[in-house]
């Protein structure tokens, strides 16, 4: 394995990146804005599981193919980026459910699954786990560089989560101060929506 001067560099590096504010933390956010801290962390839940998608896919060396055959890249981003701006419109269009609403375990799990699904349509993080692993990797170590690339991108999933969960609580104490206002819960929850679909639109529009 890198040696504890790498594996420091590789822990803060991670944490920089996981906690400046991005797509995934937003989605997060937007979330927990949309259906409560409940769904929320499911959907940091969804995202953290879709992401062994795309370790298990660059320690397997598959990642490389968005790099190889571009059009694949294309088609990926577009179809993550028609869903994120699906699921936006429906969190816009969604009914209000009050505490303890059998609406609000239906939105936590469809807010787990469909977070799975928004990650492994990211390819995104699939380029980023193929550009950033790679610089903390020791090809002479006793360590298989496959079992390196997935034990690297275990931490760094676990980090990111974590980052997530902080912003899934932040976003949740703002719900909870806005209980008694329902026209301010449902702007919210619109705004939820909102930043979904920017989100996709976002991503669709990215060359890259």
């Amino acid at each position: 394995m890198p040696t504890p001067d790498i594996l420091l560099a590789f822990v803060v590096t991670t944490a920089i990146f996981a906690f400046v504010p991005g797509p995934a933390m937003l989605y997060a956010a937007a979330r927990t804005m949309a259906g409560g801290r409940q769904a929320g962390l499911m959907a940091v839940l969804g995202i953290h599981i879709g992401a062994y998608i795309h370790i298990v896919a660059a320690a397997a060396g598959l990642s490389v193919l968005f790099h190889a055959v571009p059009v694949v890249y294309t088609l990926v981003k577009l179809a993550g980026a028609v869903y994120l701006i699906w699921l936006g419109i429906s969190l816009f269009r969604a009914k209000d459910a009050g505490a303890g609403d059998p609406l609000v375990t239906k939105s936590a799990r469809k807010a787990f699954l469909e977070s799975i699904t928004v990650e492994v349509l990211n390819p995104k993080t699939a380029l980023f786990f193929v550009a950033f692993l790679p610089q903390f990797i020791d090809s002479t170590a006793s360590f298989p560089v496959w079992l390196q690339l997935a034990v690297l991108g275990t931490a760094v999933n676990a980090i990111f989560t974590f980052a997530d969960v902080v912003s899934v609580l932040f976003a949740g104490l703002i719900m909870a101060r806005l209980k008694q206002s329902a026209a301010a819960q449902k702007l919210v929850q619109r705004a939820g929506g909102t930043i979904l679909v920017g989100l996709g639109a976002h991503l669709a529009l990215q060359r890259s």
